[in-house]
């Protein structure tokens, strides 16, 4: 998202990040068990005035909460599904309980530990509710993911 488009969501929805906020939002995507002294360096800060702007940042909902990543295998969670599913039923009443867009209303990202917990997954989603189809796409294999969102750099005034 460009600076140029955030420029159409109303102000009170998102708040203006200038350069080092970007640079702070971009360690913090890359190691976020880094402490403020490391990060303050990494992008010409002291510690306090760091710490206030990722203060800030959390306050405003820019930074939703700090995770650590898990290597789903190492875990026992070797199956990775992309679940399609399109319901039947697309009138009021379900577009007020549910939300959907595009040519299929949900796109479900499922990881278990085989197929016997993929079918008990799939299984609990069909009862669940009435579903025109579901289709389901097995991942054979991780060429890159990644969790970290580029962020826009600061438009030229």
């Amino acid at each position: 998202m460009t600076d140029a488009s955030l420029a159409a969501i109303p102000l009170e929805t998102h708040r203006r990040l200038d350069a080092i906020d970007r640079k702070i939002l971009t360690v913090l995507q890359d190691d976020a068990s880094l402490s403020v002294a490391e990060i303050g360096d990494r992008v010409g800060l002291s510690s306090t005035p760091c710490w206030k702007r990722i203060q800030k940042m959390e306050a405003d909902g820019v930074i939703q909460k700090r995770v650590a990543l898990v290597d789903q295998n190492k875990i026992g969670l070797g199956i990775t599904v992309f679940v399609s599913v399109e319901s039947g039923d697309h009138s009021e009443a379900w577009l007020k309980k549910y939300r959907m867009a595009g040519d299929v209303d949900y796109m479900l990202r499922v990881v278990t530990a085989d197929m016997a917990s993929y079918d008990v997954f799939y299984k609990k989603l069909i009862g669940a509710v009435a579903l025109k189809n579901v289709t389901s796409r097995f991942a054979m294999e991780k060429i890159k993911s990644v969790t970290a969102l580029p962020v826009p750099a600061l438009a030229a005034a």
